[in-house]
């Protein structure tokens, strides 16, 4: 009999030896003698064997892998501390917080007593036993009283419990497989769905702003409309088509710039977030081993490039085609404003020359002239389009012109100039026509009265008034009252409409017939002199000439050279001598 017990224990032994258990110091025979502890020695190297050997976490094995699993499905309950497999497991809550993390239907955690060791530990005992089927290995003192528990029972106990739930963990690691799966495919289909669906509007926008651009008339604003050509000068012109044109070349351009700095830069950030979502979703399909994206037809990164490359040599043209027409509209109007100007500036330098031709018969001259004053009034017509030109031109931030080198300021100046001209050569001829006819003047007194009269009137109009004309007949030496000189300027006046030239000599030859002679003047100086042969500054002064009349003496009469005396007569220092005498004799002679 002891023979057959060796021969079937040998056959169980090894069979243990045969599935890689090594047995070290034990036989047959030590176990049919009962050899307790080699038995028990066996019995622990086939739980851990069997039991606790395979239990695998995060790289580690059997008792740390154990060890760590425990941590890991106690971490959220901060009443738990698994540092070991003795002391940490004698509160029973460990084992409750196992079942709780796995199973929370079978206890409930918050109504637990943390200070009934016993009581938790039975409680975890029996839910084991009957929903988990995991056979209870010790009694509850054993766990919870013995200092230490033993750490290979508890091992074994706890292993039970990594094989009990690891079923469940396997089901939750293949669920979340599915779920990281399905996760990572959804957010690949909708990566690819807002690549598609963006890629689509941009290329739709770029391919209508083509089409805008393609069908759109630079010679039609767009937008605002032009502003008044002019604010401070007469006429207020029409906007020309030239000008119109060119307001909607300006806002064209602008809104080319405009494009530019807003939608094409929005397009440009567009462009480059949707290749780097395409190759976000390439290298995360990739990286799971995927099939590769290929977008739909017309949606590539290349398909982009190709519109892309399209856009960018249609703003080239478009930008070159707005430039080129901006400077035919420029060169345009420099070319209207240069011809309406040279051809006014020819015209007023023939009038010029005309007015210097002029010669023959006082009359002739006088119809010359009247002809020569018709032809200016088209002139002024003529600066009216200089200025709405010139206007056009501003506006049009033209700064230089080749084709002219004249401003409207200068053909205004040379207008003004030929006209005073045409009119001073018109009172000059009618003027010589009067002093012709007065037969009983000298042509030393017609000289000398028209350049009296010249003189004093001091706004070139071709008459004077009553302050010009005391002044006037003062430096002549003749003085009236202020009475006298009113009531004679509003004969003059109600004669010939106004104190002209006309009337100016015709009040001349009445009082030089009437009053004037040389000897007459001659006199008067030397009353105002003293007797002397000259008069001084002093001297006119104490006579109370009137300030126009001592002014025309002082350039009318030659001085006296002096040393301080002048005939015996002293000077004071620095005084003028003014020869009366000589003039005088200058003046009648």
């Amino acid at each position: 009999m002891r023979v057959q017990k060796a021969e079937n224990v040998n056959k169980a032994l090894e069979f243990i030896t045969s599935r890689g258990v090594k047995l070290t110091n034990i036989g047959p025979e030590d176990i049919v003698d009962g050899d307790l502890k080699l038995m028990l020695g066996m019995i622990w190297t086939l739980i851990l064997r069997f039991t606790i050997a395979d239990i695998s976490e995060e790289g580690l094995s059997a008792k740390e892998g154990l060890l760590l699993w425990c941590q890991r499905k106690t971490a959220p309950y901060d009443e738990v501390n698994v540092q070991d497999f003795t002391y940490s497991w004698t509160d029973g809550l460990a084992l409750c917080a196992l079942i709780h993390r796995h199973r929370p239907d079978l206890l409930d955690w918050h109504s637990l007593n943390l200070a009934d060791r016993h009581g938790n530990t039975r409680l975890a005992f029996k839910v084991a036993e009957q929903h988990l089927g995991i056979p209870q290995l010790f009694e509850v003192e054993d766990l919870c009283d013995s200092k230490p528990p033993d750490e290979r029972s508890v091992m074994t106990y706890i292993a039970s419990f990594f094989h009990a739930f690891s079923s469940m963990d396997q089901a939750e690691t293949v669920s979340r497989r599915v779920e990281k799966f399905a996760e990572l495919m959804q957010t690949v289909w909708l990566s690819k769905n807002d690549y598609e669906r963006r890629m689509r509007a941009l290329l739709s926008e770029i391919h209508d702003m083509l089409e805008d651009w393609s069908t759109s008339n630079f010679s039609i604003m767009p937008t605002s409309q032009a502003p008044s050509p002019s604010t401070s000068r007469s006429p207020q012109p029409e906007i020309s088509v030239a000008l119109q044109t060119y307001y909607a070349l300006k806002e064209h351009s602008a809104a080319f710039q405009l494009y530019k700095q807003t939608k094409k830069r929005d397009w440009v950030s567009e462009k480059s977030d949707l290749a780097m979502l395409f190759s976000n979703v390439q290298t995360k399909l990739k990286t799971y081993g995927l099939r590769e994206y290929i977008p739909p037809p017309g949606l590539s990164i290349g398909d982009a490039e190709a519109e892309w490359t399209g856009l960018l040599a249609a703003e080239a043209q478009r930008s070159r085609g707005i430039n080129a027409q901006i400077r035919e509209v420029k060169e345009n109007l420099r070319r209207k404003f240069a011809t309406v100007a040279n051809d006014f500036e020819r015209r007023v330098r023939d009038i010029t020359a005309e007015i210097s031709a002029l010669d023959g018969p006082l009359e002739e001259q006088q119809i010359a002239i009247e002809s020569i004053q018709q032809h200016l009034e088209p002139l002024r017509a003529i600066l009216d389009r200089i200025t709405i030109a010139e206007d056009e031109c501003r506006l049009a931030n033209i700064e230089e012109n080749d084709y002219t080198v004249f401003t409207r300021e200068d053909l205004e100046f040379e207008y003004a100039l030929v006209t005073g001209a045409v009119a001073k050569k018109f009172q000059f001829i009618d003027n010589q026509i009067v002093a012709r006819n007065m037969t009983n003047l000298t042509p030393a007194q017609l000289e000398q009265f028209e350049g009296t009269f010249r003189y004093f009137d001091k706004d070139e109009s071709n008459t004077l008034s009553v302050s010009e004309m005391s002044a006037a007949l003062a430096s002549l030496g003749i003085v009236y009252s202020d009475d006298d000189m009113n009531v004679i300027h509003d004969e003059l006046v109600q004669a010939y409409g106004a104190l002209t030239f006309e009337a100016f000599i015709n009040l001349m030859v009445d009082i030089t017939e009437d009053q004037t002679s040389s000897e007459q003047l001659r006199d008067a100086f030397r009353g105002i002199a003293g007797d002397k042969p000259f008069v001084t500054d002093l001297d006119l002064k104490v006579a109370m000439l009137p300030p126009g009349a001592i002014e025309y003496l002082r350039e009318a009469m030659p001085l006296m050279r002096t040393n301080g005396t002048t005939n015996g007569h002293q000077l004071d220092e620095g005084a003028r001598a003014y020869d009366y005498e000589t003039w005088l004799d200058r003046v009648f002679d």
